[in-house]
């Protein structure tokens, strides 16, 4: 597996495998903001938002690939915040994981290669949200980041059930 970074242009070279990656996790139940029944197109069209925000510098991207570059494995994001008082810091958001990928460490591989990028690039705290009891918060946890709170019934899961959600922080060396 190979992690690289994604452009604007790389949207659309790769928005196929990209929108069928998120139809695939919000059709497995993940809480990523999507409700039960996205298209691999739609999906694709939503990758294609993120071109802006890419080329604006705030947004960052990396996509996890087969050694071959045959098939896309996930993807993790950097949200940059655009506030002068907010430069040292950071959302990470849709760490995504095809299933027919997952127990092979892809996801691992995609957080510690976000976290590495941010600290390079100087930011030092990192932000997240997931729903509570999902399977990527075990992750979270044993990759140290630390618990900020949950609130109750803040976000539908796919079905349109109102669920919890949990916040994390994580704190880079400077």
């Amino acid at each position: 597996m190979h992690i690289t970074a994604l452009t604007a242009t790389d949207l659309t070279d790769h928005a196929e495998a990209l929108g069928g990656l998120l139809a695939d996790a919000v059709e497995g139940g993940a809480s990523v903001g999507f409700s039960a029944g996205l298209t691999p197109e739609r999906a694709a069209a939503w990758w294609h938002g993120l071109a802006g925000a890419l080329t604006d510098g705030h947004l960052l991207l990396w996509a996890a690939f087969e050694e071959d570059g045959a098939r896309l494995l996930g993807t993790v994001q950097l949200r940059l915040t655009p506030y002068p008082n907010g430069r040292h810091r950071a959302d990470l958001a849709k760490l995504l994981v095809h299933s027919a990928a997952r127990g092979r460490g892809t996801g691992r591989r995609l957080l510690a290669h976000a976290e590495a990028e941010a600290a390079a690039r100087g930011l030092t705290l990192l932000l997240l949200d997931t729903e509570t009891d999902s399977p990527a918060e075990h992750l979270y946890r044993s990759a140290g980041w630390t618990t900020l709170g949950t609130v109750p019934g803040h976000a539908t899961n796919p079905a349109g059930e109102l669920r919890p959600t949990t916040f994390y922080f994580k704190t880079l060396a400077a």
